[in-house]
């Protein structure tokens, strides 16, 4: 069997047609059709079925989906290290929308350390962390920590989070606000990743409201200023804005919350040596120093501009 062939295959499963992945490999759906047929012949086991307008895996075509991917991984791996002999080394750092938009200040201040480090930051919903790292696919995950026992995580940030809104919303003046009454509110948000902040409370709470997302923390923190609705956010992110009376923090039942921040990595020896001096750097005082700093700069391939304040760390010296 090739790499390209499990290449093709992993994307069958993935997306479940071979036109799908087809596409995404940018080649015929007969070339598709010809390396799984390979891999069909090569393990006697049909892999996939026809079921409706998808396929089902077959036992051994789970087996292999799983054990395919780390083989893909592995193979960018080798030759990621295998690059780094020559040229910068790369490091791919996954984190959730909220995270993404507060750790600019803390990935600047590893980075300075190694001017040969390439690194990458993109946004990924915290439920898909540990597939990303057991396939490879990132070398460090900042957010909620994986179940998988398989991945190593530090904690390295315990943020408050509060609802806000502007002093003139009807529930501006409101006591003990039961969480279950806001499903009529209207809700201004970057993301409603369920792992976290306010897709996190939704679920809690089982609320479906009406919301308008925004491509960034300080567009919805605008947006809740100017009345257009509700907002949970870092307490310390809006600190400003509740000295002015820009927003007000609403009396609701159970807020603050406490949400942990963790940076993940393979366990049992597989991470990148990037990977987890990264992991030990962000549990330090000093990494919480220059988030507190709010020392921002631009992130390779990061999506969000970083709007730094102060939260409690969960850090050792």
């Amino acid at each position: 069997m090739t790499l390209a062939q499990l290449q093709s295959f992993v994307l069958v499963a993935r997306h479940g047609s071979v036109k799908a992945a087809a596409a995404e490999l940018e080649v015929t759906e007969p070339a598709v059709s010809v390396a799984v047929a390979a891999l069909r012949k090569e393990l006697g086991d049909e892999l996939f079925v026809r079921s409706g307008r998808g396929i089902a895996l077959t036992p051994g075509g789970r087996r292999l989906a799983a054990l395919a991917g780390e083989i893909l991984g592995l193979a960018e791996q080798a030759r990621r290290s295998v690059a780094e002999s020559a040229e910068s080394r790369r490091l791919v750092i996954a984190a959730t929308s909220l995270v993404a938009e507060h750790v600019g200040p803390l990935i600047e201040a590893f980075s300075a350390r190694d001017d040969g480090l390439e690194i990458t930051l993109s946004e990924l919903p915290g439920a898909q962390f540990g597939e990303a790292l057991e396939h490879r696919r990132a070398d460090i995950a900042l957010g909620p920590a994986p179940s998988a026992t398989t991945i190593a995580a530090a904690p390295f940030l315990r943020c408050r989070l509060i609802i806000a809104a502007a002093p003139s919303h009807p529930l501006a003046t409101a006591r003990s606000i039961a969480p279950a009454s806001l499903g009529e509110e209207r809700w201004l948000a970057t993301s409603l990743d369920a792992s976290e902040g306010t897709g996190a409370f939704f679920a809690r709470h089982g609320l479906s409201p009406s919301v308008s997302t925004f491509s960034s923390g300080a567009a919805a923190v605008a947006a809740a200023a100017a009345g257009e609705g509700l907002i949970l956010t870092l307490a310390h992110a809006v600190a400003d804005e509740v000295r002015r009376r820009a927003l007000v923090r609403l009396d609701v039942r159970g807020t603050p919350s406490l949400e942990l921040w963790h940076a993940s990595t393979l366990g049992l020896g597989r991470a990148l040596p990037a990977a987890l001096a990264l992991q030990r750097f962000a549990t330090t005082s000093e990494a919480t120093q220059a988030i507190s700093s709010g020392r921002a700069g631009a992130v390779s391939g990061a999506r969000r501009t970083p709007h730094i304040t102060l939260w409690q760390s969960v850090a050792r010296p």
